[in-house]
């Protein structure tokens, strides 16, 4: 079975390393690790109202415990992130992946906010680039350009080693900067789960 991450990277899925792709292989993955979340504290009530769309997460911190599965189903792939804070708060990310044009992907927070990533390797390492928002109605995608709601997204991903990865996120904003960052190091599931 391909996986939607290799379905948008083609051939150049074979180029990232083993523990990139084991994250991305078609199937159910667990993987644990840890996330540095930073952000201005102007940015509060803004996370707080896209928290309440489902969006990013409105608490910060340093090497927060964090679990990510994934898992492929009919309507495209689903991402359940659970970040668990020093004082037992837990804030959940959920969110449902599906395929775009070529090597693009969109990524919902909700049934019908979205943000259009593209998808390419260069040296090893898996990078994303922020297209648009898109809001979807019916089947209609109405897009939005990132500077209108937060900013660029860029994802950074390479391999440790081989079961392990880091990965880095930011969102700038062309006036404000850098407005939102999480990036950590996780441990991929050495064997599927799909009958776990």
């Amino acid at each position: 079975m391909t996986s939607l991450m290799q379905s948008a990277l083609g051939a150049q899925f074979a180029q990232l390393p083993p523990a990139l792709k084991g994250h991305y292989r078609a199937g159910t993955t667990l993987e644990r690790g840890h996330l540095d979340i930073e952000y201005p504290r102007w940015m509060q009530p803004f996370l707080t109202f896209l928290r309440v769309l489902g969006a990013l997460v409105n608490r910060s911190g340093p090497c927060v415990p964090t679990q990510v599965e994934k898992c492929d189903s009919p309507s495209g792939q689903r991402w359940r992130r659970t970040i668990s804070f020093a004082d037992g708060k837990v804030v959940y990310f959920n969110s449902r992946w599906v395929a775009g044009q070529g090597n693009r992907l969109i990524e919902y927070v909700n049934p019908i906010l979205g943000l259009e990533m593209a998808v390419h390797v260069a040296d090893g390492k898996l990078y994303y680039e922020g297209v648009r928002f898109v809001v979807k109605l019916g089947g209609l995608l109405v897009p939005i350009p990132e500077w209108l709601l937060l900013g660029h997204t860029t994802i950074e991903e390479q391999g440790l080693d081989d079961t392990h990865f880091a990965m880095d996120f930011r969102l700038t904003h062309p006036v404000f900067g850098q407005i939102f960052r999480y990036a950590g190091t996780f441990a991929i599931t050495p064997e599927p789960m799909d009958n776990q």
